[in-house]
């Protein structure tokens, strides 16, 4: 049995659970709304808010997504969800996870967007090991009720370093049993079977079960299938007469391909374009000869180990969650408890790109010398051959694209827990100046993690899915003398990294809403946060392993034997002030600041040098909202100021294949901007929707620490991030013959960003359509979805190794991560 269908059997056995619920209610009418949509419709939300309330009374800015509108969306990963939504930018070129988000010119890679599920993180740091607790542990299935985002506002009041939450909100059973089976195909290779159930189990008690299992052969021909896995999550709720108490439970256990940027045009020649070689939409660096690595190193008692590693195993995360929620009144005062707790393990396999092509031979003239002192003065020439071959099947050069390069194979492993808990009572006071809703509570987290990883870098030619090269020392009568390269390994093991870390974070919080009148509300909120932090690191020293055949091993990273204790402590404190005033039931204004203090995170402690700087983010918005009917517009002017900005770039350098070149500066990250949200009920069924942010992300009163010259940097661009980023999405729904059909359509634009602190590199602006058809008929329904339908061109990211500092040497960039190409995807469903 292929594994393709050992997947669809399993995914079947699970949809079977939904089947059977269906059986005795095949003849009955269309089940109600379960309890979950008609306690909480899509206007209603209770992220960063003391009880939920509508939208539109808020004073500060949050979306809320229903199941029916994520469907209509069709993202492939939780990151293109979010990248719907305006003051978020989104970088999803990655594969499903650990994608990029920005908010609101918040220059990080994850934008400090926390995650949570139903209130809780699954992970309390935003990033662990290789993984982050955002798409990286998040996915999107039918246990998916909505999910919550919100952007600057209260967020640092109920979350540890939040500028934002993304808050995925799961089904829970009601009085009558629903179930849903869906079945993915898709012209990517994508096979992928869903499933839910849910019903009532005994009196006031009920469940809710759900998952997925996919395969995907994957967007870029690795050679390999690269997303397989899926996940399962339930829970059991019991309603009390003033309350409710719910039992939850997550096994996720998904593998997912890494995509690293890719070289798009000729360095020697910019107008000369690389897609013959490595196709612009379809092509990869990785490779099917990765599969089997090996990668040497020196343990601290000076043995040489050796970790394998195989790149189809792609970043394969295993973990599991309980969480426990308990939500009572008693008289005036609500109590919410929640505990939650997470164990788990990151394997993952990836290849970076490290340095920009090179001309074949004057790469290989670089190594001449060092190969003579090394193999003796009769060598006479270095060439290149099929890594593994003895330099017995030569490789020529000139024969394609007479360019090579080198990419770094990362092995790395994880082993985390996280548990957390927070617990608050909420009561409303009447006063002789309105009413106040006050909240008070407190967080707690213990956390940790061991690492573990090793680096080695690979010589390839420019092609998609390519075969390693060896660069081989002759002499004049083709004899081998030895080899620069120790099968296709330029460096074994150029980084090694080894140790643990504990953290603990406990914090305390409170909230005011002050309903002064029926149309003027102030809110308040303070958190104060204490973090502990121990580990261990182990240090390196450089190490020769010894192999007179090869250079490749003449200057690897060996663990020295010691263990080096560290530990610090930290304190943070956020806060927030927001007013809201309704001047009539559709139109109101809003204006609101916060602040949100950044310590350094429990990874520092697995340093040689532990860092513990503490960022401060300052954040205004001033909104204005209007609401009519299914038309409104949410409209948000925004300030963003991050100090102290301390950026440290390690470029990587090809002549010992390491990141040594190390560039600090210090500054300010400011950010000014307008974002927009709205729809447009225009006439009958056509309406009309879609988020736009116009900003100016720039740099401020940069200074290098190292001497380094910074005058370049000033007032430019941040890095990656664009002034104007938003999107579309015209809709025409209507009913025939007793279905429901909506044909929809959506143009994405990006502008120009940079990929250099300088700005003298530009990723050219893009914008690129996507289509869609939805048929909904009895408990049927057949949707279509076609990605970049155009073949559109768009590149993001660049190299990140080594053109942060100086760009690509053009002034247009000829390496990064471009748009996945045109594809399609065929949605069956089926409701009970």
């Amino acid at each position: 049995m292929t594994h393709v269908s050992r997947l669809l059997a399993s995914a079947a056995a699970l949809a079977l659970i939904g089947f059977a619920g269906s059986a005795c209610a095949e003849d009955a009418a269309p089940p109600p709304a379960d309890t979950a949509t008609a306690a909480a419709p899509a206007d209603i939300v209770v992220t960063g808010s003391a009880r939920a309330q509508r939208r539109f009374d808020v004073s500060y800015a949050v979306n809320s997504m229903s199941r029916e509108q994520i469907r209509k969306l069709a993202p492939r990963s939780m990151t293109e969800l979010i990248g719907s939504l305006p003051g978020i930018q989104t970088e999803a070129t990655g594969g499903e996870v650990q994608n990029i988000t920005r908010i609101r010119g918040i220059p990080t890679d994850r934008g400090y967007l926390y995650y949570q599920q139903d209130g809780l993180p699954l992970y309390q740091e935003l990033d662990g090991y290789f993984f982050n607790q955002g798409d990286g542990m998040n996915r999107l299935d039918l246990m998916t009720q909505r999910v919550e985002v919100v952007r600057g506002g209260p967020a640092p009041i109920y979350a540890s370093t939040a500028a934002g939450i993304a808050n995925v909100i799961t089904r829970t059973g009601g009085e009558h049993p629903q179930g849903e089976a869906q079945l993915t195909l898709g012209t990517t290779g994508l096979y992928r079977l869903d499933a839910y159930q849910s019903g009532k189990l005994a009196r006031d008690t009920y469940f809710a079960i759900g998952g997925f299992l996919r395969l995907n052969e994957g967007y870029r021909d690795s050679g390999f299938p690269q997303d397989k896995g899926g996940q399962i999550r339930a829970n059991i709720v019991h309603n009390f007469s003033n309350g409710s108490l719910k039992l939850s439970g997550q096994y996720t256990n998904d593998r997912n391909e890494f995509y690293l940027s890719i070289p798009t045009a000729d360095p020697r020649n910019p107008s000369v374009s690389l897609n013959p070689y490595i196709n612009y939409f379809t092509g990869t660096l990785n490779s099917s000869s990765l599969q089997s690595v090996n990668i040497r190193y020196k343990d601290g008692a000076g043995n040489i180990q050796t970790q394998h590693g195989d790149l189809s195993n792609g970043r394969h995360i295993t973990f599991g969650n309980v969480a426990l929620d308990y939500e009572g009144d008693f008289g005036p005062w609500h109590v919410s408890a929640k505990g939650g707790y997470t164990k788990g393990k990151n394997h993952f396999d990836a290849l970076y790109s490290t340095s920009n092509p090179v001309d074949a031979n004057t790469y290989a003239a670089g190594y001449l010398n060092a190969a003579r002192t090394a193999f003796g003065s009769n060598v006479a020439a270095l060439g290149y051959a099929i890594a593994g071959t003895n330099g017995q099947s030569v490789y020529n050069p000139a024969a394609s694209s007479g360019l090579v390069l080198s990419a770094q194979y990362r092995s790395v492993q994880a082993n985390f827990y996280s548990g957390q808990g927070d617990l608050s009572v909420t009561r409303k006071f009447e006063t002789p100046i309105g009413q106040h809703d006050v909240r008070a509570g407190v967080y707690a987290s213990r956390y940790g993690s061991t690492e573990f990883a090793v680096y080695q870098n690979y010589l390839m030619p420019v092609a998609s899915n390519p075969q390693m090269l060896d660069l081989v020392a002759y002499s004049s009568t083709g004899s081998v003398l030895g080899s620069v390269t120790d099968n296709g390994a330029i460096n074994d093991a150029v980084s090694l990294v080894g140790g643990k870390y504990d953290g603990t974070v406990v914090a305390l919080y409170g909230s005011d809403t002050w309903d002064i009148t029926s149309r003027l509300r102030l809110d308040l909120g303070l958190r104060r946060e204490w973090y502990d932090y121990s580990g261990t690191y182990l240090p390196t020293t450089s190490a020769n392993l010894g192999n007179a055949a090869t250079l490749a091993d003449d200057a690897t990273r060996a663990f020295t034997g010691q263990t080096l204790h560290q530990g610090y402590k930290a304190t943070a404190t956020n806060w927030t002030v927001g007013a809201n005033y309704d001047v009539t039931r559709h139109f109101g204004v809003y204006a609101r600041a916060s602040q949100m203090e950044v310590p350094a995170g429990a990874s520092a402690v697995v340093n040689a040098t532990l860092t513990t700087t503490t960022t401060k983010a300052k954040l205004y918005e001033l909104g204005l909202k209007a609401s009519f009917g299914r038309s409104y517009l949410y409209l948000t002017g925004f300030y963003t100021k991050f100090d102290p900005l301390s950026a440290s770039f390690s470029a990587y350098v090809p002549s010992t294949g390491r990141s040594d070149q190390t560039v600090n500066f210090t500054g300010t990250a400011r950010d000014i901007g307008v974002e927009a949200d709205g729809m447009w009920h225009v006439a009958g069924p056509f309406s009309i929707s879609g988020s736009l942010t116009v900003q100016d992300p720039k740099y401020l009163n940069f200074a290098s620490t190292t001497g380094a010259d910074s005058s370049g940097v000033n007032g430019k661009q941040m890095v990656r991030q664009p002034r104007i980023y938003g999107n579309i999405r015209p809709s025409f729904d209507f009913v025939a013959h007793g279905s429901k059909v909506s044909i929809y359509g959506r143009y994405d634009y990006i502008s120009k960003r940079y990929v250099d602190y300088p700005n003298t590199t530009a990723l050219p602006a893009y914008g690129y359509f996507t289509l869609g058809a939805q048929v909904e008929h009895d408990r049927w329904s057949a949707q279509v979805a076609v990605d970049n339908v155009t073949n559109a061109h768009g590149l993001t990211e660049g190299n990140t190794a080594g053109d942060v500092l100086t760009g690509q040497g053009t002034s247009t960039a000829i390496f990064g991560r471009p748009l996945f190409g045109r594809a399609a995807r065929l949605i069956l469903s089926r409701k009970w």
